[in-house]
This record gives structure tokens, sequence and C-alpha cells, in this order.
């Protein structure tokens, strides 16, 4: 049984969405990306309980948006903060937790300021500190952002996530999904993505102590091929897997994502 929800938390004023599915006893809470910012996971379970098959028959699986509405200024800490407080509410600790790009860097802060929350730390196709790449790319997308130009911000951000082969199969669905991507709030996309160039939690990750997997792809031209190993290097005993052949939609892309989070899950009891 899938046993898909959809559910939605009060806080601070306002709303968190969050989903949940599998029918695994152990949690897993996957935290989005960017992509959050233009839609945030409400009304997706069903979706993603087909898309991470292999992971609800593991797992319990819990998906968490930022909030509904955000403040000016807020920073992955802050959305790290809320994460815990949303896990308070449904009971949720002790988690294998799975940050993708920005996801990954609110799921750094979740592991570094509530530890007792964080089983296992896997993070994908993310950065612990700023460089070059996604200070050019993410400056660029909210240039785009503020003049309204949305669906050329999704073009360009799925031209520099995935690999040259995917694009040719799926580009014909590009312009649609771009016609749907325009957010209801467009402020709240631009707050997410200006905490994206201020997130920096690269002199604290030497204090993560749980099981930690660090994934990335040798071609991402969002975050920067190198960003996966640096974050390796500076976690003890942590351990690091790269797709030579993938960009920043590794996770989406290759085959045996999923199926390594299962094996490392085994791996670290």
């Amino acid at each position: 049984m899938l046993q898909a929800k959809n559910g939605t938390l009060p806080m601070d004023g306002t709303t968190l969405d969050y989903i949940a599915f599998g029918c695994g006893t152990e949690p897993l809470v996957m935290i989005p990306g960017l992509g959050d910012g233009l839609r945030t996971v409400r009304g997706m379970a069903l979706g993603f309980s087909l898309q991470y098959g292999a992971l609800a028959e593991r797992f319990r699986v819990y998906c968490f948006s930022r909030k509904n509405e955000l403040a000016e200024g807020s920073t992955t800490r802050d959305y790290a903060d809320d994460l815990a407080r949303a896990m308070d509410a449904l009971g949720i600790t002790g988690a294998t937790v799975l940050g993708v790009s920005q996801g990954g860097m609110i799921a750094q802060h979740l592991t570094l300021r509530h530890p007792e929350k964080v089983k296992r730390l896997i993070i994908c196709v993310t950065l612990a500190r700023q460089n070059a790449t996604v200070q050019s790319v993410v400056s660029r997308w909210i240039s785009m952002a503020e003049a309204g130009d949305f669906r050329q911000m999704f073009i360009d951000t799925a031209e520099k996530s995935y690999s040259p082969a995917y694009l040719r199969r799926m580009r014909w669905m590009l312009p649609l999904a771009a016609w749907m991507s325009r957010p209801k709030e467009p402020q709240r996309f631009l707050i997410q993505a200006r905490s994206c160039l201020t997130h920096d939690a690269y002199a604290e990750l030497p204090r993560i102590a749980c099981p930690t997997l660090v994934m990335g792809g040798g071609q991402d031209m969002i975050v920067g091929p190198a960003a996966a190993g640096e974050i390796a290097a500076q976690i003890p005993g942590s351990e690091v897997h790269i797709w030579p052949e993938y960009g920043h939609a590794a996770y989406e892309e290759a085959k045996d994502f999923q199926s390594r989070i299962v094996a490392f899950a085994d791996a670290h009891p």
C-alpha cells in the first residue's frame, strides 16, 4: 500500500505543506530544492509515491516544503529550524534525511542544529559554501524572476540541469512545462533564491557525526562539479559518489539513485 497523504501544518501565522507516502516503518525526510519556490509539494503525494517507489518500499517518506509565506531575508538556517518544528509536529525523529540542491543546504543546517533529528544524512547536487558558478547562475535566475520571465528561467534551469541526451528526448515538453511553472507568489521564489546565495555551512561540517552520503554530478553547471567532493572532505567518515555523465539533475536521471540510498541505509542500521 502506498498510503499517500497530503497534509498542511500551521506555522507562524501561515502554513507549511507536506506529503507522506510509503509502507516502511522507518522515517525518511526529503527536502526539495529551489523548485519549491515555484510550487510546493501540495497535492503531490501520489505522484511522488510512484516516482520514488523503491524508497516507498523501504521507508515511510515525508517531504516538506518551506512555509507558504516567507519573511524577507530568511535563510537556509531558518528553513532548517522550520523543518525541525514540522518534524516535531508529526513526531518524527531519528530520520534518514535526504536533501537535494537547496534541500541539501537545509539538510546540512538541520543536522548541525538539530542532530537528534538525523540518523543518516544524504545530500545530493548541493554545496556547503559559495562559489562563482552558483553565484552566476542563481543571480541570473533572480534577474529573470524579477523581470517576470519565468518561462526563460525554467528553460535555462532545464538546460543547465539535464544531460544532452535527456534534453534531446524531452525538449518538446519544455515550452508547456515552462508555461506551467509560473508561481502564484513570485516573491516566495525570490526569497528562497536569495537564500541560496548566502548559504555557508562549510566551517561547521566537521561537527556532523552521523553516517553521511554525498552525491553529485560530474557535469553540474549549477553548483559546480567539485562541490560534492568539497563537502565530503569536510565531514569525517562520509562517503561520496559522483555520476560523471550527469549534471544537476543526476537524482532524476541516474537509475541507481534510489537503490544507492536504500543500500546506504542498510549498511548503516
